[in-house]
């Protein structure tokens, strides 16, 4: 029997990497021959993994070619550096430190945990569908736009053979089934953060995060970038070289959701909550997947300090992204689409068409685009933003957390949220990372209030 872990197959790689060369603007052409002359195969669509497993001879030649095409030279890199000092002298409105010391309350990070959960339970079931799959099941119970939980009560069978629900999920994230919010990577990583401020403070470093990985977080419970950072530390690749090596998976959304915390704990100070991302988000991605987790981390400070409402929230994270980056870009397309257009549906069909089918559906840019687009179409309700950032497909449940996050700093309170949301949740928690399986959200928020308050 063979085990075909995901993500970390040489065979499965190169075909993101191409990909991932494409976009760069790298000539990978003569490899991307060599491969596919050889029996290679494109990057499995949605999956982690192809079948059946390739022959020794195809493997070694996959970690060959990864490494050939790291050698690549980009014409972007000059526009998106990946330290944090280029960043900031490519950012000529990057903030400066706060006039005054902000704070946020416990309720206000409490809505925030609330938020992040529900929007991200949101969009679980329907994770890796396609758009036309999505909008059918919502609209065959009369959930369209997206106001409340999916269900399977009412859907057609046939609707339902042709686009089945996310097969780990279902059984925890329908209407008829939540009992609690279910353990889930967007939710695994605030919490990490968390524990990684409680043990060295707003001090630590890169290596910090990746002992603290090692020690806690059980590798089965990561994906993509994370997946092959993680092995990479295994393999005794140092960070931040654990991002580069043979990582096709660099400028994916993994650091994105990993930014929340970051932001939380900076209430007012956007600059002071992008540079600690940025930390945290080069143990696994370059680029453009760093410059998601300091866009998050920044809107998410401005939104804790409680000064703004979302359109300036989102203009802060922008000051903290290299304004000629392909993430920018994105972000930019995305508020720009979203006021020129009055139907949301429309919004997301513009987007889907300029990004086609050039971007993998967890490559942070597509996403970005989607994220920047939902939050300045809610105009900061929660309903809509969470409703929006699912309804617009690609990934699913990691953008309705980050939406949900948001608007909930923005509603200030639990009670601010709409119940049939919260409810649901029954302030339990579940997780593999230790010590906090079956934690309440308000237990948490304590614990993150207690981190927003040390110097």
């Amino acid at each position: 029997m063979n085990v075909r872990l995901t993500w970390v197959q040489p065979e499965d790689l190169v075909g993101h990497e191409l990909r991932q060369a494409a976009q760069d603007g790298r000539d990978a052409r003569e490899i991307a021959e060599r491969w596919y002359a050889a029996g290679g195969s494109p990057a499995p669509d949605r999956a982690g993994a192809s079948e059946p497993p390739a022959p020794p001879r195809l493997r070694e030649l996959a970690g060959q070619l990864l490494d050939e095409l790291a050698l690549l030279e980009s014409p972007l890199a000059a526009d998106e550096p990946t330290e944090l000092a280029d960043i900031m002298a490519a950012c000529p409105q990057w903030p400066g430190p706060p006039e005054a010391a902000a704070t946020v309350d416990r309720d206000r990070l409490h809505a925030a945990w609330l938020g992040r959960a529900a929007g991200c339970l949101l969009g679980k079931p329907v994770e890796k569908l396609p758009l036309t799959g999505i909008r059918a099941l919502a609209r065959a119970t009369g959930n369209w736009p997206l106001t409340t939980w999916f269900t399977a009560h009412g859907v057609p069978a046939e609707l339902l053979a042709a686009h089945p629900w996310n097969r780990r999920s279902a059984p925890t994230s329908l209407a008829e089934n939540i009992d609690g919010m279910p353990e889930d990577d967007d939710l695994n990583y605030p919490l990490l953060t968390l524990l990684l401020l409680q043990r060295h403070g707003r001090t630590f470093t890169t290596a910090d995060l990746a002992r603290l990985w090692l020690d806690e977080l059980p590798a089965g419970r990561t994906f993509t970038a994370e997946r092959i950072a993680y092995r990479n530390l295994l393999a005794g690749v140092e960070p931040p070289e654990t991002a580069r090596f043979r990582n096709p998976f660099r400028e994916w959304i993994g650091a994105q959701i990993r930014a929340d915390v970051h932001g939380w704990t900076h209430p007012g100070d956007p600059a002071g909550a992008a540079a600690q991302a940025h930390r945290d988000a080069v143990l696994t991605h370059t680029a453009n997947g760093v410059y998601g987790a300091m866009f998050t981390a920044a809107a998410l400070a401005v939104a804790a300090g409680g000064e703004s409402d979302v359109h300036g929230c989102l203009a802060a994270g922008l000051r903290v992204v290299p304004p000629h980056s392909r993430y920018a870009r994105a972000v930019r397309l995305g508020i720009e689409t979203a006021r020129a257009e009055g139907e949301f549906d429309t919004v997301v069909d513009r987007l889907h068409a300029a990004y086609a089918d050039t971007h993998h559906w967890v490559h942070v840019l597509p996403n970005a685009a989607l994220l920047a687009a939902a939050l300045t179409h809610a105009d900061g309700d929660f309903t809509r933003s969470i409703g929006n950032a699912v309804s617009g497909g690609r990934d699913t449940d990691s953008n309705g957390a980050t939406a949900g996050s948001l608007a909930g700093l923005l509603a200030s309170t639990p009670t601010a949220l709409p119940d049939h949301w919260t409810a649901p949740l029954k302030n339990r928690l579940a997780t593999s990372v230790p010590g906090y399986d079956q934690a309440g959200f308000d237990t948490l928020a304590a614990l993150t209030h207690q981190e927003a308050l040390r110097p």
